[in-house]
């Protein structure tokens, strides 16, 4: 390690500290329109936080709940951070939920004001007349003035301004206690209703600082925000680090805007999910081979397998070029990434690495880095977490259990549902892994999810949809055990397959679905040769209806198997 972190004990101290570091530097860079661009500076960006805190405590919102909900943009990290560092309790609502979901959520938390998007106004201004929540005070990111009893973000920070100015020191004086709750995240629950997970301050800056101790992103970084906000990974390892290490931040415009915004920000360092790096992959190799360079590439690739990233991004120049040229760091989050991604994208000097939490754990447990790495695995965990693994299979498999300043408080008001995972200070994560020799974590599945056989086998699905994903023409799949009717014992394996008609049609030239499913159980019947028996898919259903997920894009297995 040896590296010099500085230390912090909240949020707030962490504003402060870094401000007087990194004020005259750049920290978002907002596109205002086509080739124009505002740049806000670290002391701007805390100005207008205390601005905006200011206001909040002179509308009375002082120690009272805030939700924030919208897409990511500069408005919304002010939002939270306002509310989180001396205002009250921050609530980061789900962008992607239903309106009555929404609405559960709002009474639920008790929050008294949100602050929101255009694209959310009719939700919340409906959600606004509903005796059952609190809601007070509506705030808009977008309009530019306070009108028919909405305020607006921007008139927020003049007024705070104001008061600052007059003397109001009541939001950049409080006082902020790191051991309570500040932060209330609500799960996507991929098996039941959604619990509360409480957050703490400490809980975020003692990830911030481990984070920042084994991760080479500085001042001098360009960061551009994908991943949405209200998930505490984009919001740990995106906002929070930005403004902790003093970089430059910008938004992504969304999902078909990647490459073109990594290259016009100057992008150094992203965190995104699997998917995403899995098809700028298959861009990159359909690409070569429309020019007719898959071979030679392949072939360079294993000459120069020992050389440094340095020497690597030199001879695979053109492939930096796509993603812009700059890129230092890539992280992949959320799901298991392909191994075969991750090795070619190493192989090409283009630092990709894999990183794992959850939402309880603030939320990086383990990440990978360029002296601590290993294809397949999440890393070492970070410095002041401890790991182990419990109920350890003859495979050396268990459930993965750690402890550390990042585990959150508990499930707000759900003293059962905390008590099944925190024991003794050790959190119970759900997930199955195996830590080898090294310290190196391997994540295999889903405790929940996995199939057990009748020998005593263990077979993770999503192991194995990662495989039927990747025939040409699948959309996502989705794998569950079937018991043969006149053996109880004996259970099949079976694969719901979701297809896309358009690309069947010009992959393999079928139009029926009799003509398609024949094609895909080829495909299996390819699959199962490379299994081990016991492996085998012996069933099919193909379908075009998407299945049913939580709004993090997680399989609701339950769900989807009550449809079959």
């Amino acid at each position: 390690m040896g590296k010099n972190i500085l230390q912090v004990t909240d949020l707030k101290d962490m504003l402060n500290k870094t401000g007087k570091l990194y004020g005259d530097k750049p920290g978002y860079k907002i596109k205002l329109g086509e080739g124009k661009y505002k740049t806000y500076t670290h002391k701007e960006i805390r100005d207008m936080i205390n601005y905006l805190g200011t206001a909040l405590i002179s509308l009375g919102l002082k120690d009272k709940r805030i939700a924030v909900i919208g897409e990511n943009r500069y408005e919304w990290e002010l939002a939270y951070l306002s509310v989180v560092c001396g205002t009250g309790i921050v609530v980061p609502l789900d962008r992607s939920l239903p309106p009555n979901e929404l609405e559960e959520l709002v009474e639920r938390s008790e929050v008294e004001a949100i602050f929101y998007s255009r694209k959310y106004e009719d939700t919340i201004e409906k959600i606004k007349y509903n005796d059952k929540n609190k809601l007070k005070h509506l705030i808009s990111m977008d309009s530019d003035i306070h009108k028919e009893g909405i305020y607006s973000e921007k008139e927020l920070i003049e007024k705070g301004k104001e008061l600052v100015n007059a003397g109001n020191r009541e939001f950049i004086d409080a006082k902020i206690n790191p051991e309570e709750m500040n932060i209330m995240l609500f799960t996507s629950g991929t098996t039941s209703k959604s619990k509360v997970v409480a957050l703490s301050h400490k809980n975020l800056v003692s990830n911030l600082m481990d984070f920042a101790s084994i991760l080479d992103i500085n001042s001098s970084d360009r960061i551009l925000s994908f991943l949405p906000l209200h998930h505490v990974f984009e919001c740990t390892v995106g906002m929070l680090y930005s403004l902790y290490i003093g970089a430059e931040r910008s938004f992504c415009e969304g999902i078909r805007h990647i490459v073109e915004n990594l290259n016009e920000y100057k992008t150094t360092f992203a965190s995104f999910v699997p998917a995403i790096y899995e098809s700028m992959y298959k861009n990159i190799m359909k690409t070569l081979e429309k020019e007719g360079k898959l071979e030679q590439v392949k072939e360079l690739t294993q000459k120069c397998k020992d050389k440094s990233m340095e020497e690597k991004k030199e001879i695979f120049k053109d492939i930096h070029n796509i993603f812009g040229g700059n890129v230092r760091l890539f992280i992949s989050g959320a799901a298991a990434l392909d191994k075969e991604v991750e090795q070619a994208f190493r192989d090409w000097g283009i630092n990709l690495c894999q990183g794992y939490g959850l939402t309880e754990t603030s939320p990086v447990i383990g990440v990978e880095t360029n002296e601590n790495f290993r294809v397949g695995s999440i890393g070492k965990p970070l410095p002041h977490i401890e790991a182990k693994v419990e109920d350890v299979n003859e495979e050396g498999m268990g459930e993965l259990v750690v402890k550390g300043p990042n585990i959150m408080l508990g499930y707000y008001q759900d003293e059962e549902a905390t008590k099944e995972v925190l024991k003794d200070g050790w959190f119970y994560t759900g997930d199955l892994a195996k830590i080898d020799e090294d310290g190196y974590i391997f994540i295999c599945g889903r405790k929940k999810s996995v199939i057990v056989l009748k020998n005593g086998k263990n077979i993770f699905p999503e192991e194995m949809e990662n495989l039927v994903n990747k025939i040409e023409g699948v959309k996502e799949s989705f794998i569950f055990g079937r018991q043969k009717s006149d053996d109880k014992e004996d259970i099949k394996i079976n694969v719901k397959i979701i297809f896309d008609r358009d690309i069947m049609k010009e992959a393999y030239k079928v139009e029926t679905d009799e003509e398609i499913y024949k094609v895909l159980a080829d495909k299996i019947k390819d699959i199962n040769k490379i299994m081990p028996k016991y492996k085998a898919i012996r069933g099919i259903i193909i379908s075009e209806e998407p299945l049913i997920k939580t709004t993090t894009n997680k399989i609701k297995r339950q769900a989807n198997l009550e449809l079959i």
